[in-house]
């Protein structure tokens, strides 16, 4: 209780006279990261999404030679202030200066303070430097070293007689990641990244794939030599469409941000740049460019984690078979290390894509082929009946983008070897200067089977599952802001803890109110509506009993900025779950407060959470240093706390540190298994260093 007094001290005395209106920084990543993703119910590493948009803030487009595609993936302006731009450039030429932007139909002060950040005008013109010379002199290049550790010791650290060898964690604690990159936006894109995770071992071993760091990736991409739009080696990802078949290992879906992020844009040809070992193409990746047709091939060879069986023939003869595919990218243990590259993904793929000199239409099909080295034959139960199975499998698409007056349109329908469909329709409008709506409806057959897609969706795959989803946001006044959206869907075969055909619902609205820059408060309700198993054991019987369960969840927010140097965010995260006629609550009390200066920059946190069930466990954006991200689950009762401090050593080097600590008062244990932590609280650090080369 006193803890609770404290916070809510701590909360009022955060809210002083605010001062008179200034401008913002240039980008308030955490807003921007709350406004885009998703209200998630399940952990996810958002680690590819975060070095796209870090890239994207890092190499502003250039406004003269952006695409509206491009545009449209900052899913921060709307159909109609798109399309005013490109008219703009192509009836008055070339911009000859940011502050034009000011002046097209419906941009306002709001949104140049959103997407300046993002923009650019070069005025220096193509310098006829070689490749080499330009790659020796661009400033764009850095090295970044990254260590990360769980200061308590973990139960697969622990020399126990009792534990299995096969489980126990052959290295130390430390997480390990080196960095090196250097890009010139629309030009090149070089770098490498080695990472050893927190019980991995440094070891140089080809018989198991190591060498040295147990994951490392490379990238070398080149833009617009002559016709050849993009050349890419080494490691990278594909964004066609609308994702069905190439998704860029990544999807928003729903968030607070309602209305633009239902279209995905081409993006074409990207570097991988990430820490993630799944998702992503290896091998060579090409792009042709002929007038107003552009055309793609790209071809993969990758090892991949899994887990074998030994079955046998019709002849006795044994063979082996995987039964279920890893993508965590974590080697620890003996167990974990014995799933490393046990099999080969050859992929072979193709886009063709036409864009209309007006910028307003354009239309393409893509087709992928997936070969695997050995069967993949899922381990059987009773929702998997219709999962991928076999050697082989090919998905191939076709989609279009339209934009009309006020009204962006877009559609990708693909079909699978197993002649299982995926179809997404979609349209984005603003009905008037203050409203804007959007409408998506997606229907994934069962048996629809495509590894490399992120389309829009409920589940974490486009599969088994139909929808429809409808956004509004709505502006009265320059100071308040409306968004809300509706979603209707259902699953017409078995799902994990749903052994039977079942539908739900879900909406979301959040109204926000920004009198002066620097003030904002929002207030978000979202509610959900789902089945599952009336129980979690397995039942002899053919048949399962659903239950509908309902999840109510409201988050109230206050950010003040007082000055240049002081900001502070308050926030109340409160969710009600209701299953089986039982009512369970769980809230969550946050204390933001940053403080910047020079070569300092600070930000603290104290939060207290108090969770009756794993159901009601809450999910919050936490500041972390450069190129780490993290959206954690709390769940139980405790508090939570961190240090972040950024400090400019020299002129070329950053140094960041933050210091995290949980702590339980309803436990003396902490996760389970091999992660298990005896005692209440859980502490991490991180130290990433940033030298500018």
């Amino acid at each position: 209780m006193k803890q609770i007094f404290n916070l809510v001290l701590l909360l009022l005395f955060s809210l002083p006279t605010i001062g008179q209106d200034r401008t913002p920084n240039p980008l308030d990543i955490q807003q921007l990261v709350e406004r885009l993703f998703p209200v998630q119910e399940e952990e996810v590493d958002y680690d590819a999404l975060f070095e796209l948009l870090t890239e994207l803030y890092q190499n502003p487009l250039d406004i003269n030679r952006v695409t509206g595609e491009e545009l449209a993936g900052t899913y921060l302006l709307s159909p109609p202030q798109i399309q005013s731009f490109l008219d703009h450039r192509s009836q008055s030429g070339e911009f000859l200066s940011l502050y034009e932007l000011q002046s097209l139909p419906h941009w306002d002060a709001t949104t140049l303070d959103i997407v300046l950040p993002f923009l650019t005008l070069e005025t220096e013109k193509s310098s006829p430097k070689s490749f080499l010379d330009r790659l020796r002199s661009e400033e764009n290049r850095h090295l970044l070293f990254r260590h990360r550790r769980t200061l308590e010791l973990r139960r697969g650290y622990q020399i126990d007689p009792t534990l299995n060898p096969t489980h126990r964690y052959l290295g130390d604690q430390n997480d390990l990641l080196l960095r090196f990159r250097i890009q010139h936006a629309k030009d090149f894109s070089l770098g490498f990244l080695l990472e050893k995770d927190a019980g991995e071992v440094l070891a140089w071993d080809p018989k198991t794939s190591r060498y040295g760091f147990n994951f490392a990736s490379f990238h070398h991409t080149r833009y617009n030599l002559g016709k050849w739009k993009t050349l890419s080696l080494g490691d990278f990802q594909a964004s066609f469409g609308q994702g069905l078949v190439f998704g860029a290992g990544f999807s928003l879906g729903k968030g607070a941000e309602t209305v633009p992020t239902v279209k995905r844009s081409t993006l074409g040809i990207l570097p991988y740049t990430s820490s993630l070992e799944s998702g992503f193409f290896r091998g060579m990746g090409i792009t042709r460019q002929l007038g107003s047709w552009q055309s793609t091939l790209l071809f993969s060879s990758i090892g991949k984690d899994g887990r074998l069986a030994t079955q046998s023939d019709t002849l006795g003869n044994p063979s082996p078979e995987l039964t279920s595919l890893s993508q965590s990218g974590l080697h620890r243990s003996q167990s974990e290390l014995s799933t490393k590259n046990q099999l080969h993904e050859t992929n072979l793929g193709t886009n063709i894509q036409f864009q209309a000199k007006s910028g307003k239409w354009s239309a393409g099909i893509n087709a992928l082929h997936t070969q695997f080295s050995i069967p993949w034959n899922r381990t059987p139960n009773r929702y998997n009946q219709f999962e991928f199975s076999g050697r082989s499998n090919t998905v191939g698409s076709m989609y279009v983008n339209l934009l009309w007056k006020n009204f962006s349109f877009f559609g990708e329908s693909a079909r699978s070897s197993s002649q299982g469909q995926g179809t997404v329709v979609g349209f984005i409008s603003s009905l008037s200067k203050t409203v804007d709506f959007s409408l998506f409806w997606r229907r994934y057959d069962r048996d629809f089977h495509s590894f490399y897609a992120t389309a829009f969706a409920e589940s974490t795959r486009p599969i088994n599952e139909q929808g429809t989803y409808l956004g509004i946001q709505i502006k009265p006044s320059s100071t308040v802001k409306l968004n809300a959206y509706l979603d209707y869907f259902r699953f017409p075969w078995l799902k994990f803890r749903m052994y039977a055909p079942s539908l739900g619902q879900e909406w979301l609205a959040r109204l926000s109110y920004q009198p002066q820059k620097n003030l904002l408060a929002s207030v978000q309700v979202k509610q959900e509506r789902k089945m599952r198993n009336s129980t979690t054991k397995e039942s002899t019987s053919p048949t399962y009993t659903l239950l509908p369960i309902s999840k109510n969840q409201v988050q109230a927010t206050l950010e003040l900025e007082v000055s240049p140097e002081f900001s502070f965010q308050s926030r109340i995260l409160w969710n009600q779950v209701i299953l089986n006629q039982a009512n369970t609550q769980g809230w969550m009390l946050i204390q933001d407060i940053s403080f910047k200066q020079e070569k300092w920059k600070l930000i603290a946190r104290m939060a207290l959470f108090d969770t009756e069930t794993f159901d009601n466990r809450l999910y919050t954006y936490e500041h972390n240093a450069l190129g780490t991200f993290a959206i954690p689950a709390f769940s139980g009762k405790g508090s939570r706390k961190y240090l972040l401090v950024q400090y400019r050593i020299h002129p070329k080097l950053t140094g960041y540190l933050r210091i995290a600590q949980s702590r339980y008062a309803d436990r003396d244990l902490i996760s389970s298994g091999m992660q298990e932590i005896t005692g209440p609280k859980q502490t991490e650090t991180v130290l990433v260093l940033r030298y500018s080369l």
